[in-house]
């Protein structure tokens, strides 16, 4: 026990230290606050053009923010509580990615797409969107879940925030695609991501701790904490960065109600395809949230109400269906070990919402936008693009950020698979005990105080 903790209180405080010096220098060289936060410029700005403190983006945006903010440490935290002995790991370790990986998103996507006369010029719409990065990384932490160590998965965030704003950048203000929700950005970024980097951190061993890999009756019940934050403020997430009016009202109800349909089916399927009808809870868990997924893309779009159901309940039907019968598929025949299922929630159902869109794109015209295809489709309005080549961008997009997310996470996999990231063994996979104090755990105490310094040390078998 003393030699695994002696080995972890060297690695983790260093890297916690060095990560944090080197953002806050470079918080102090690039960032500034914006015209809505700088004093000066807000005032200025504000007695110029006769400016009601109201009119700050601040009472605008924040609500959006808070919903967001919320999903990502509470929804994101507790879904992944899960595991009957991980839960001190899902929540702490999902709160220090998640603390690191806004500030260095904040930074990125700065540095890609919001430079300033040199600066990065930061507001409540920088917070949402370092939020948004934040929420990818999350998703593959949810596919390597209990395998890595706390020092890799903020190495894991380091590299997967810097491919997210590339990809980002190529993919919204290079092929010009619109994904206000992030279908494609965050949910195809992210689970893709995930899955490169388990598949190189393949264990064949795992079976050692296979009995670990599963969930009691508490654990579910805080998973569905998770699960109820996440479907609630789904809404928020997808409209938080839209235009103001009814762009922004028509994503949130078109979120809403794909929502409610997929809730709907995931119950009907889970009933169908489990021995006597009963219902999973990991099903509900997970696949109710897919129409907020899938309704990244083209939630702003002129979808409709009944298009948003449909959308929605074929999510719930897809995300079941992989949880029940491709995730082990995949484990077995492609040696992925998807510990929360994260291409089941996140990868297809992001892969539907992001056809949805280039489908819904294609079909744009005035007749249906009218003078609000200025908002939804810039470049159409403007005659710069027609719709039938909007909708190639979209699906070009989605290729894009597939095939960066997938080759970015195999490397990062690669990287990982170094031994002086402290990776668990086999043996103390799903095991809080070999990074928490945990209270009234004798036996995992003893377990862990077996396992030797040097089996830590070795690196994982590809």
């Amino acid at each position: 026990m003393a030699e695994y903790n002696t080995n972890l209180r060297l690695k983790l405080p260093i890297t916690c230290i060095v990560m944090e010096v080197i953002v806050i220098i470079l918080f102090a060289v690039f960032v500034r606050y914006d015209t809505d936060t700088d004093a000066r410029k807000w005032h200025k700005e504000k007695s110029h053009d006769n400016k009601s403190n109201y009119e700050n983006d601040f009472y605008f945006r924040y609500p959006s923010f808070q919903d967001v903010h919320v999903m990502i440490f509470i929804g994101f935290g507790f879904l992944m509580t899960f595991l009957q002995r991980y839960g001190f790991s899902s929540v702490g370790f999902n709160f220090l990615i998640a603390a690191f990986s806004l500030q260095w998103a904040t930074l990125m996507q700065g540095f890609f797409h919001g430079m300033h006369n040199g600066k990065i010029e930061i507001g409540v719409e920088s917070m949402i969107n370092a939020d948004f990065c934040t929420g990818a990384v999350l998703i593959s932490f949810g596919a390597v879940l209990g395998k890595t160590s706390p020092v890799q998965l903020l190495i894991m965030a380091v590299i997967e925030v810097t491919l997210f704003a590339i990809n980002e950048f190529l993919v919204l203000s290079v092929l010009n695609a619109k994904d206000a929700g992030g279908s494609m950005t965050i949910h195809i970024f992210g689970a893709y991501f995930g899955l490169g980097v388990t598949r190189v951190l393949y264990r064949p061993n795992l079976d050692k701790s296979q009995h670990k890999n599963c969930s009691v009756y508490h654990s579910d019940l805080f998973a569905m904490i998770g699960t109820i934050y996440l479907w609630m403020f789904w809404p928020s997430f997808n409209s938080a960065i839209t235009a103001e009016g009814d762009d922004q009202h028509r994503t949130a109800m078109n979120t809403y109600y794909s929502l409610a349909a997929c809730t709907l089916a995931t119950f009907a399927i889970s009933a169908v395809v489990n021995h006597e009808g009963k219902l999973d809870m990991v099903h509900i868990q997970n696949a109710a949230l897919a129409g907020g997924v899938a309704m990244g893309t083209a939630g702003e779009m002129m979808l409709t109400p009944v298009g948003s159901m449909v959308v929605g309940f074929l999510a719930g039907i897809i995300s079941t269906l992989g949880f029940k019968y491709l995730t082990p598929i995949l484990e077995e025949k492609f040696h992925v070990q998807d510990t929360c299922g994260v291409h089941n929630l996140h990868g297809m159902p992001g892969v539907l919402g992001a056809t949805v869109g280039t489908i819904t794109a294609s079909l744009a015209s005035a007749e249906v936008y009218g003078e609000g295809m200025k908002d939804v489709f810039p470049d159409i309005y403007e005659g710069k693009t027609t719709p039938f080549k909007q909708a190639m961008w979209q699906g070009l997009s989605m290729g894009v950020t597939m095939g960066i997310a997938s080759i970015g996470g195999i490397l990062t996999g690669l990287l990982l698979k170094v031994p002086i990231y402290a990776t668990p063994p086999d043996t103390m996979c799903f095991e809080d005990n070999i990074y928490w104090e945990v209270p009234g755990e004798e036996d995992s105490h003893q377990e862990l105080a077996a396992v030797r310094t040097e089996e830590v040390e070795k690196p994982l078998n590809g």
